[in-house]
């Protein structure tokens, strides 16, 4: 078969009998086959013209992908940091920053005590706003809820026996410490995050400031004894509690706790807190106030006998003295 040439332009195509096409005179003919119609299709534009469409096909599609996933709020990759090169990291874990806040709410912001008064139930609820989905979906997410009552300055006294009479002999002032404290977590403190964690930011019993004064310190006497005991008679009267199961998830994102406050809770100002962690991590925390009031009566004597201590102090003496006269008129024998 001869060499193949390029074609002369104006070169015009013969048919020759049975449908065959031969080149014209000086001019060349590439190889060809017939349609169905008749007409000659050349197969190497043919074979460019497919790979040309497949071409395209397969840029249509992955741009339909690309656009699709980037199409709900244009979410983007969160940026990784942490690891040894981050100083915000407290354990050297990666972490993401997508900056999840914490809201709170409360079941009520006001507790009324009155003489009948057993003690109370509240429902603190909230959610993780801007939750990291990978963290969700490995559920690395925990949370705390503390209630702190009013903090005040107290004073651990220990007695001794002395030629058979029992005295006060040793006593320890301590700087102002929550007067209750209660705790609700998602799991027990030591699987939420490390020991320095908790001590950092003062969460639960055993990492509370607890300090003595300097000046009422005794040399003499073992100041951790007294901490020790000062927690331990917190813990007997059923101010300072602790429930490590107490934080439940009724969603991925929304949380709720109930907290028991006792009879004997301090009437003031508390405060709800709520920390979030994420794989151990300290990431956002929320304040709420609680108002514990007393009403009625009560409330009317309370205030009474703190803004007018003297007065107060003499009407209860002349009330005493008035009753006990009066019981000897009634029960007196003639």
């Amino acid at each position: 078969m001869a060499a193949r040439g390029p074609r002369i332009a104006g070169a015009r195509r013969r048919r020759a009998p049975g449908g065959r096409a031969v080149p014209a005179p000086g001019g060349h003919l590439f190889p060809h086959r017939h349609g169905g119609d008749g007409a000659m299709i050349g197969r190497a534009p043919l074979r460019r013209g497919i790979a040309a469409f497949g071409l395209g096909l397969a840029l249509a599609c992955l741009a339909l992908v690309s656009g699709a996933a980037a199409a709900p709020g244009d979410a983007r990759m969160p940026e990784l940091r942490g690891g040894p090169l981050d100083p915000t990291n407290d354990n050297g874990a990666l972490t993401l920053d997508d900056g999840e806040t914490l809201e709170l709410g409360i079941s009520t912001s006001e507790i009324a005590v009155k003489s009948n008064f057993s003690g109370a139930e509240i429902t603190i609820f909230g959610a993780i706003v801007d939750a990291n989905p990978f963290a969700l979906a490995l559920d690395q997410y925990d949370l705390v809820v503390t209630l702190e009552g009013p903090k005040l300055a107290t004073t651990v006294r220990r007695k001794q026996r002395v030629f058979g009479i029992w005295i006060n002999r040793h006593s320890v002032d301590f700087h102002p410490i929550p007067t209750s404290y209660s705790l609700s977590s998602t799991r027990p403190l030591g699987a939420l995050a490390t020991e320095a964690t908790l001590e950092k930011y003062g969460i639960g019993t055993e990492n509370l400031k607890v300090a003595p004064l300097q000046s009422s310190a005794d040399s003499q006497v073992n100041v951790a004894a007294f901490r020790e005991a000062l927690l331990r008679r917190k813990e007997s009267l059923g101010l300072y509690r602790s429930d490590p199961k107490g934080v439940n998830f009724v969603s991925s994102t929304l949380f709720k706790a109930s907290i028991s406050l006792p009879a004997n809770i301090p009437v003031g100002t508390h405060t709800v807190h709520g920390y979030l962690f994420r794989n151990g991590n300290f990431v956002a925390e929320k304040r709420l106030p609680l108002h514990i009031v007393k009403t009625g009566l009560e409330q009317a004597i309370n205030t009474y006998a703190t803004n007018d201590a003297f007065l107060y102090g003499i009407f209860a003496v002349l009330l005493a003295a008035l009753t006990g006269w009066l019981g000897s008129v009634i029960f007196r024998r003639d």
